[in-house]
């Protein structure tokens, strides 16, 4: 059963503030970009933009999913895979989904890009994610830490566990995560 952490810390306004002037870059269906906006504007828009996704396998074929913190500005206190986000204007998506792994999870393990997602949400707060992810996926059998700012619990869980997680209570899991596991990928571990 998915548990929460113990520990659970409010965002900070300017830290909120912060977050939210990030900018994404815009991207057609090829992501080829086509712009740049604050991350925001790009979710009350709609706007397709880059975006990664990050999953964690163990030894044992169990993804490390994480519940997102209950202060997000968006899907706070819902089950996702491990890590999730938007590369800077600049940067590579496999460096983006890098460093947000050490940040969010505290993991540091290598990461192999494994195929692009595009998916359109409706989420709460009259949001929209329409976004073009680049899914990685990597192996960690250390430590976990997350960032209580980050992250409110994580749990290792087998691939039959979250469907029948979804199946029963798929209020609990993020938009793009339930997406993905209807999709039938990329719900495995690394060869």
């Amino acid at each position: 059963m998915l548990r929460a952490g113990e520990n659970v810390q409010p965002v900070d306004r300017e830290s909120a503030r912060q977050m939210l002037r990030e900018e994404v870059v815009l991207v057609d269906h090829e992501d080829k970009e086509v712009g740049i906006a604050e991350k925001l504007e790009a979710h009350q828009r709609g706007v397709l933009h880059r975006a990664f996704s990050v999953m964690v396998w163990d030894g044992k074929g169990r993804l490390l999913l994480q519940r997102r913190h209950i202060g997000k500005y968006h899907s706070g206190g819902l089950w996702t895979n491990t890590c999730c986000g938007h590369p800077r204007p600049g940067e590579t998506s496999l460096a983006a989904a890098a460093r947000r792994l050490n940040e969010e999870m505290r993991v540091i393990c290598p990461l192999t890009e494994i195929g692009t997602f595009t998916y359109r949400a409706e989420l709460d707060a009259g949001l929209t994610e329409h976004e073009f992810v680049h899914v990685f996926r990597g192996r960690y059998d250390g430590v976990i830490a997350p960032d209580p700012a980050e992250c409110d619990g994580y749990s290792w869980t087998s691939p039959d566990v979250i469907r029948k997680q979804i199946a029963a209570v798929p209020q609990c899991f993020s938009a793009w995560f339930k997406q993905y596991i209807e999709a039938g990928w990329p719900i495995a571990p690394p060869g």
